[in-house]
């Protein structure tokens, strides 16, 4: 291998090819490390099939691998390719292993799967082992619920990883709310390797110069978001059930709302809302907008289903928020709602048709927009260190880096995270 010019290097890799949480996730650490140290060079290793819409920092790059996409039965197929999935899993696992090899990080970040989709990561990580490199695994605050997460890692072998390969293990979230590995059985030493961030709560960037907000925006609205949008068609067809009955109802409305409905949702069902809203006089429907977070800080209230990133940004943005969870194939987002909601950072509204509970009413779903814009912020009950989570991966990225790899920001003092309940 050729000598490489000074200064140090992160590989980010993420399996996932389907939604934006992964990706938003990565995107942030990323301009996080490039924010606060200078001669440090960031990639992304990723299967997303819209990551070329969004921008990046200076320094900042990434690598798209072919995608797969998981069918209804649990398996996998080529998302774009006319190739059988093992042949597009083989193509994957080289090049992930060819980039770590040639890119030669300080420091190996791996997204939520211990060994990559299939163990398509394992190559990669054994190279990056032998050479002394830092590998650490990144995990949102919340998995899935004991039982379900125990059996998917056992099924994954992903307990001798953590033994035998990771060095940290960081959980983007705080111990007070969610300790996502509590009642998995744990190989010897490996929570000692894990440190709690907090939240990766990412500031706002400027817009970019051609962005043309709606007229809409110029007066108070609830932003109604689906994240990636593919499992966003309960929510919207809720939300828009509720506009509908305002419409011939006395008695106030509910603010106008600007729903963003996501890039993967199904398009007949695209159609379908774009339809029923063009009939609303207080609706304006966007497909997708990588420039989410000006519509989010102009809102007065985010109504969301509660996946990871967009509660983020709800901190982030400090918005009342009105979260309809999902339950299923995984019980994460309403783990979380249902945490949030109990601490005061969020009002959670359950789908009674998830609970078996009833069908969702409209009039339920109204109250529930009529009421969001007076509820509490999240800063009014936040506690210390909730939102520190970039800054926290900043500093625990130190002790991987280079010494020539110059620190542009000044580090939270040992004493201040101890207070704010960093493990």
């Amino acid at each position: 291998m050729q000598a490489r010019k000074s200064g140090s290097r992160v590989l980010i890799y993420s399996h996932d090819t389907f939604g934006l949480g992964h990706l938003r996730r990565c995107r942030a650490i990323a301009h996080a490390l490039v924010e606060n140290y200078s001669k440090l060079s960031v990639l992304i290793l990723t299967g997303s099939p819209i990551i070329g819409s969004f921008d990046f920092r200076a320094r900042v790059d990434f690598v798209r691998v072919p995608g797969v996409i998981k069918l209804r039965n649990g398996e996998y197929t080529s998302l774009n390719l006319h190739l059988d999935i093992s042949e597009t899993l083989a193509l994957r696992r080289s090049i992930i292993r060819h980039t770590a090899d040639i890119f030669a990080p300080d420091l190996f970040i791996v997204d939520k799967e211990p060994l990559g989709l299939r163990g398509e990561a394992a190559p990669a990580l054994k190279l990056l082992k032998k050479r002394g490199a830092r590998l650490v695994l990144g995990l949102r605050d919340i998995l899935d619920d004991p039982d379900s997460l125990a059996s998917e890692w056992k099924r994954k072998k992903a307990a001798p990883a953590l033994r035998d390969l990771y060095d940290e293990i960081w959980i983007y979230g705080m111990r007070d709310i969610y300790a996502p590995l509590d009642g998995i059985a744990l190989p010897d030493g490996v929570a000692d390797k894990i440190s709690y961030t907090g939240y990766l709560c990412p500031g706002l960037p400027q817009p970019p110069a051609a962005m043309a907000m709606p007229a809409m925006t110029r007066h108070p609205y609830l932003l109604v978001t689906t994240g990636g949008g593919g499992d966003g068609e309960t929510l919207i067809d809720w939300v828009l059930s509720a506009y509908e009955l305002d419409v011939n109802r006395a008695g106030p409305s509910p603010l106008p709302a600007l729903i963003v409905l996501g890039p993967f949702m199904n398009q007949d069902a695209t159609a379908a809302f774009t339809q029923r809203a063009a009939r609303l006089p207080f609706i304006r429907m966007l497909t997708f907008d990588n420039h989410i977070e000006q519509y989010e800080a102009g809102a007065a209230g985010i109504v969301a289903m509660g996946g990871y990133n967009t509660f983020c940004e709800i901190l982030a943005r400090d918005k009342p928020a009105l979260i309809v969870p999902r339950a299923t194939p995984r019980k994460e987002q309403a783990i979380r709602a249902g945490r949030a909601h109990d601490l005061g950072l969020i009002t959670m509204l359950r789908d009674p048709s998830e609970t078996g509970a009833g069908t969702r009413s409209p009039e339920v779903m109204l109250r529930a927009l009529l009421d969001l814009p007076s509820r509490a912020r999240p800063s009014q009950t936040a506690s210390a260190g909730l939102r520190d989570g970039l800054s926290r991966v900043a500093d625990l990225a130190a002790a991987s880096l280079r010494p020539e790899t110059r620190r542009t920001r000044q580090p939270v003092p040992q004493a201040a995270r101890a207070k704010r309940g960093h493990a």
